[in-house]
């Protein structure tokens, strides 16, 4: 072959690599242009691009086409978007900017004043020239000078701003603004919202959900839609139904009133012809103990289909009653269509935490593969009333393990393994949707950070092939009584530890920082905006006013536990707490089961059968000791093309960026980022050539640095 390249023609050569004859030749134009105008690629979600000028014969070539390094470090988890051959990103610190997209060449630079560090993952586009904003101009043809604006969350904030200069629209709420604390029915200056995940937009409507604290007090989780023009709210969807509301009688008499959460912070998708999108929603607050919201909380834990017009329910499904284990829908589903007895379904796939990928009909949720209700044993937690039954799809089967044994765990030494026996001994470990116990840890396989993640999967509309990328980590966690529910230390225990445990040691491994000493690293003010304003993915605590600020912040650098007087309402205190996030690892530091911790995995959807499964990353130092390809932690979802390929970066630890065969899993390229991909990369094409791009930044690993650059790869010219 290698001596007909310069013969045969260019759609030929394309074709021996596994490309259809018709994207082949409409990819030899000079005119080849493609943007990537939506998180996610589309409205569907299907992180899937038609570009197939990198392909499988050719990616081994790919080569640093531009790179732009923000100068800042911090969390980076943005996929950015691609308009008429401009980037549009965000910065570990939350300043949103423009790229030439074939250079890398800052364009402008936009700075709130906000030093936002909470994780931002993307932008939305929406422009006047087309019946249906947000799904037309796939192709880079937009008309300058018709309407057009960028939305993106900032901390407390949605802006909107011009995507020519990068300054906020003035005629859009306040100055460009609106404040997403509004419109809870709430005081605003008490609650705690982000957008973790940008809106969607469909006609001129911008959709967004929010993040918020997994404690209480939280404002609810509602569904909100604004007007793109003037930032007028135009509906709302309450996730803790109000009176008279479908699904109010799944919680206690006026919980919409005083519970929290059930929000979604994940992202969602759209389908533009029948105007109905998609939202999954998280647990409702507090996590981990439910006795104020006993029932099975609608519509916390569900897969929403609400009309994108008004707001309405159309259909829903819930996924976990009752959650009592952090059991979110923790990315946004994929629209596909399928193909059952030669006919044409289209559906919507919802991958979860637990493993499980969740297959409706798009229309009436009627799902696609029987779904198994099972028993569950009930909580010993006074107080809790655990649901009876939790449901599980009989396919496709899931992508992580579901059940931790003794023969799992880490044959790294025999003393890890001696270690890992011992303290596997001391917990329980029954598989999924066993209530905690006081006092004991339990093991929750896979962890709270997946299975499935943030990310999201990527669907071949061509195949049905949906690609989910999957943790499998084990975590031990356990509830413990409060006794003090008072003072400086009741305020802590209520707050802040969910997250930093009962002790303040955190887990440094897991992300979350110590609060041990914290008086060595932060002044007195620093802990203080800290908590008022969050800082990374910690969420701000703005109920938290006053004397009792002042005593939570003594309590964190100085461990007072002075009496405190009066101090405005009492806060909604937990009579239990959770003992913290806590990865089940080694004394090294590595996971302490054995492998794979972290799959890449491709399942026909048509069949609910799995194309192909292999282990994702490595720990660099134990592949040098002859341990390789472990798998690994990965945050951060893949993207396919019609060129046969998966791009995927997202493991934390060995900073790759690779390309598979689609097909196949076959490993076709890879190389190494300045630091951790975390993100989703996005592909497009100006003047005539494909790019493929990838916001690294790290901060999942405390062993690496952390940064904020921006990479992009392309064939030579």
């Amino acid at each position: 072959m290698r001596e007909l390249r310069g013969i045969l023609p260019a759609f030929l050569l394309i074709l021996l690599a596994g490309v259809p004859i018709a994207d082949a030749q409409s990819q030899t134009k000079k005119s080849l242009k493609q943007d990537w105008p939506v998180y996610g690629a589309a409205p569907e979600n299907t992180h899937y691009s038609p570009l197939a000028q990198i392909n499988r014969r050719n990616v081994k070539r790919l080569a640093l086409a531009w790179s732009y390094d923000t100068g800042e470090k911090g969390v980076l988890q943005t996929s950015p978007l691609i308009l008429d051959g401009v980037l549009y990103g965000i910065s570990p610190t939350q300043k949103i900017f423009a790229l030439d997209a074939a250079t890398g060449k800052l364009l402008w630079k936009f700075d709130s004043g906000i030093n936002g560090t909470q994780p931002d993952r993307g932008l939305a586009f929406w422009s006047s020239d087309s019946a249906n904003p947000g799904v037309a101009n796939l192709g880079g043809v937009a008309n300058p000078g018709k309407d057009r604006r960028l939305f993106v969350g900032i901390m407390i904030f949605l802006y909107a701003l011009d995507p020519a200069t990068g300054k906020p629209i003035p005629s859009f709420g306040s100055d460009g603004r609106i404040d997403l604390r509004n419109d809870f029915g709430r005081d605003p200056e008490t609650q705690s919202i982000a957008l973790s995940s940008p809106g969607i937009v469909y006609k001129d409507l911008i959709i967004v959900g929010g993040r918020n604290p997994e404690t209480l007090p939280a404002p609810p989780g509602d569904i909100r839609a604004y007007d793109v023009r003037s930032g007028k709210l135009r509906w709302s969807f309450h996730t803790i139904p109000h009176p008279s509301e479908f699904g109010y009688d799944t919680w206690p008499p006026d919980a919409w009133k005083t519970s929290g959460a059930a929000n979604n912070w994940a992202g969602m998708a759209l389908d533009p012809a029948r105007g109905i999108v998609y939202v999954p929603t998280g647990s409702p607050a507090f996590d981990f103990y439910g006795a104020d919201r006993v029932g099975n909380d609608l519509f916390a834990n569900s897969l929403l289909a609400l009309n994108a017009e008004t707001g309405q329910r159309i259909w829903h499904f819930q996924a976990v009653r009752h959650d009592i284990w952090d059991r979110d829908f923790p990315t946004n589903p994929a629209l596909v269509t399928l193909t059952r007895g030669g006919k044409k379904i289209d559906a919507v796939a919802q991958p979860s935490k637990q493993g499980f990928v969740f297959l409706f009909d798009r229309s009436n949720g009627a799902p696609l593969f029987p779904i198994e209700y099972h028993k569950y044993p009930a909580s010993t937690i006074p107080g809790e009333v655990a649901a009876t039954e939790q449901p599980l799809p009989a396919k496709p089967a899931p992508y992580a393990r579901q059940l931790l044994t003794e023969d799992m765990l880490s044959n790294r030494t025999p003393e890890v393994h001696r270690w890992a026996l011992e303290q596997f001994r001391k917990s329980r470990s029954e598989g999924v949707f066993v209530p905690f116990r006081l006092g004991q840890d339990t093991v929750i396989f896979p962890g709270f950070d997946g299975g499935a993640e943030w990310g999201g999967p990527a669907v071949d509309p061509q195949t049905a092939v949906i690609y989910i990328n999957s943790n499998e980590m084990a975590w031990m966690a356990a509830l413990g009584e409060n006794t003090d529910n008072t003072g400086p230390k009741g305020i802590y225990m209520s707050q802040c530890s969910v997250c930093h445990g009962e002790k303040m040691a955190g887990s440094p491994n897991g992300g979350i920082p110590s609060l041990l000493d914290i008086s060595q690293r932060l002044t007195p003010d620093q802990v203080t905006s800290t908590i008022k304003s969050g800082k990374g993915s910690m969420p701000g605590f703005p109920n938290l006013t006053g004397e009792r600020l002042v005593a939570l912040v003594d309590f964190l650098t100085n461990g007072e536990r002075k009496e405190l007087g009066s101090a405005g309402p009492e806060l909604l205190g937990m009579k239990y707490s959770f003992s913290g996030y806590r990865r089940f690892l080694d004394p090294d530091g590595y996971p302490a089961i054995a492998p794979p911790w972290g799959t890449l995995n491709a399942i026909n959807l048509n069949t609910g059968e799995y194309l192909w499964k292999i282990n994702l990353g490595e720990y660099p130092e134990l592949a040098a000791q002859g341990m390789k390809n472990t798998g690994s932690e990965n945050y951060g979802g893949p993207v396919v093309t019609a060129g046969g390929l998966l791009f995927i970066a997202a493991t934390n630890v060995d900073k790759k960026f690779r390309a598979f065969d689609k097909s196949t899993g076959k490993l076709l390229w890879e190389t190494t980022l300045p630091f951790a991909g975390n993100a989703t990369p996005a592909t497009y094409a100006v003047n005539n050539r494909q790019y493929i791009v990838i916001a690294a930044g790290g901060g999942k690993d405390p062993k690496s640095p952390a940064g904020g650059v921006y990479v992009a790869f392309a064939l030579p010219h």
